[in-house]
Parts: structure tokens; sequence; C-alpha cells
């Protein structure tokens, strides 16, 4: 078949050695000073590394050779890499920087090799294909950059690009990298059909904004990559407490959280709010009217208000509406 022929085999590890060429050349570009070009380099690393491993899915070329030559481009594309542009930057000739730069370096071969280990793991739950387990390789490569990106955004030295602070901030992204810490993956994001035309409206947004103001623009990306860390981890923790949920739609699974929500009381039901609102404000009078029902007595807005107010202040605290005394309860 043209999928198994040996062209197509080659396109995915031609991508993948594309990456480390992208990478090595980031150390070039910054000996000769070209800062930004080193950041764009990195960056394109990180783009045809995601697109070689979904490739060779697709063509069904995928190999062990490749596999393994996946992860060495990673090692230097987005570990050795951005640890000597950050050591050329701002550590030139500094000891303790050249062991900030290897501690980074280290730790992204620590998260490739467990992350090929994980890949073998038949005893992973369902739910585990939609995390990561810590950063992933191409994010800590290009968060570790953020300092230098600021840096060329603002144009001036500032306290981001201190010694102190960018070593922290290194080893910072280099615990992340080796941590147990969730992330989010978008190998299992599924667009629905609605949304892709919104979508490539997104993509087209994000491209001029790629364009007019690439700095500002990935380092708003890594900004917000950086939020979602506590989103991935809630829910990587209710996934862990509902089974149920494992093996469903996400339609499904939305479904089970709102029933989870509405029995914890989260939700109160706004249409009992407005039920107990009207029958304070409309009540029943005597007179059948002509489909033999009583007739609602004509409402006045600001009785209306004052219920619905009465209504949600109710539920707002927890506290349960006092109901009109029997005739002989307390007998």
């Amino acid at each position: 078949m043209v999928a198994r022929s040996p062209g197509v085999r080659l396109l995915p590890n031609a991508i993948t050695v594309l990456a480390m060429c992208a990478g090595l050349s980031a150390v070039q570009f910054t000996l000769s000073g070209n800062l930004a070009a080193a950041i764009a380099a990195i960056a394109v690393a990180a783009v045809l590394d995601s697109l070689d491993g979904r490739i060779a899915r697709l063509l069904d070329a995928t190999s062990k050779m490749g596999a393994e030559l996946d992860s060495l481009a990673d090692a230097i594309s987005f570990g050795v890499a951005p640890a000597l542009v950050l050591y050329i930057w701002k550590f030139d000739g500094n000891r303790v920087g050249w062991v900030v730069a290897l501690v980074f370096a280290v730790c992204i071969i620590l998260r490739l090799a467990r992350f090929n280990t994980l890949l073998d793991d038949t005893e992973q739950p369902p739910y585990a294909k939609e995390f990561f387990v810590g950063v992933p390789a191409p994010a800590g490569g290009l968060l570790a950059l953020l300092p230098l990106i600021l840096t060329i955004q603002v144009g001036h030295d500032g306290w981001w690009s201190a010694e102190p602070v960018v070593g922290v901030w290194t080893v910072a992204i280099g615990a992340l990298l080796i941590s147990r810490i969730p992330t989010l993956s978008v190998k299992t994001f599924k667009v629905p059909a609605r949304m892709v035309a919104p979508l490539l409206v997104l993509v087209g947004l994000l491209a001029a904004a790629v364009i007019t103001y690439p700095m500002i623009a990935l380092a708003a990306f890594l900004v917000i990559y950086l939020l979602h860390v506590p989103y991935a981890v809630r829910r990587n923790h209710w996934l862990a407490n509902h089974p149920e949920a494992w093996d469903v739609p996400p339609r499904e699974r939305r479904a089970i959280r709102r029933a989870h929500g509405r029995r914890l009381g989260l939700r109160p039901p706004i249409r009992k709010v407005a039920g107990a609102a009207r029958r304070a404000v409309w009540p029943r009078r005597g007179g059948d009217d002509q489909r033999g029902g009583s007739r609602p007595m004509p409402a006045d807005p600001t009785r209306l208000r004052r219920a619905v107010a009465r209504g949600r202040g109710w539920r707002r605290t927890g506290l349960r509406r006092n109901q009109p005394r029997q005739p002989g309860s307390d007998q």
C-alpha cells in the first residue's frame, strides 16, 4: 500500500530531523547575537515535534526507530538548546549558571525517559491518556525561555532578567518537567462539527497575532499554559474519583458533573425559585376560569421583585422558607 512505501515512511522521521536541526540552530543564532531568531528556532522545533507523531500515525508509518529518534530530537531541541541559549545569554562564564543549565538539560532527559516508560504501562486508567505526567518537553523548553522573551519584548533588562531570577525560574521549570503534576494533552481533543468554523477563525487571529506581535503572542501563550495547570489538576482529581465518567463521551461526562453538582446543592433549580415567587405574588383566589381552574390575581411588580429577592436570599444562605403553621399543628 502507499502508506507503507519507503518514501512515506521516511516523512515522519524527516520532520523529526528538521526539528532537531531547528533546535541546534538556536545555539548558533545565540552565538551570533540573534536571540529573537534563537527563540523562533525553538518554537519551530516545537511545532514540528507536534506534527511528526501525528503524521506517522496517520500514514501508519510508526516504527521503533522513529520513537527513539523523536526522543533524541526532543532532548536536543528542548533540553540542550534552551540550556545553552540561557547560559550564553545570561550565565556566560558563571559556574553556577552552568550548573543551572546542566540541571535543566538533565530534567528534560529524565522527563523523556519516563514518558517512554509510561507508553508501555498497560495498567493506567482509561482517563490517563487525556493528561501528560508533568510538563511536556516542548512546553518546558519554551517556558524556560520566558525571561529572555520578556527582555526582548520590553527592550531592556528588568527584575525578570536578573541572574538569580533566571536561575530560579530555570530550575523551577525543570522541577515541573519531572514532577507528577498532570497537564492536559491535546492528542485526545476532538473538535465538534459546529465548532470547526469558529476555530478556523481563531486560528487566523492567532496567526495574525504571531506575525504582528510574535514575542507578545508567545509570552501570552506560555502564561496561559501555566494558568491551565490548576484546572488540569482539578480535572484529573475529579476523574480519579468518578470511574463512571471514564469511558463516556464528553457530553455525558458533563451531564454527570452537573448531576453531581446538584446533589451537592451547588446548582439550585431556578424554576423552583420562580415558582415560589409566583405563588407568593399571585395567590389563588376563588372563582374558576373557563378551563375550570382558579384565576391568578394581577401581578404587582414591587411584590414580585421582593419575592424573587427573598427566594434568592434563602437559597444563598442555605435557609429554608418558614412554612405557615397548619391549624392544630402544635397539638
